[in-house]
């Protein structure tokens, strides 16, 4: 059913993960930033959406980022 509902749902201008990785770091500084990055990155936060592995990285990163910034 979850890949059925994949290709369904399948828009023809979304990313990839090597994509998404390279957009990432720019995504998650602009939300610890309090700026709207979805909003200004809507194709990585679909991908995020949709993608487990991807969104695991991303969470990583914000809390590495946070770290940091403490």
């Amino acid at each position: 059913k979850g890949m059925v509902r994949g290709i369904v749902t399948t828009r023809g201008d979304e990313l990839g993960c090597d994509e998404c990785f390279e957009q990432v770091d720019r995504f998650a500084e602009m939300a610890l930033a309090g700026k709207d990055a979805a909003a200004a990155l809507p194709l990585v936060q679909d991908h995020l959406n949709r993608c487990s592995g991807c969104r695991e990285e991303f969470e990583a990163l914000l809390d590495a980022l946070r770290t940091v910034s403490t």
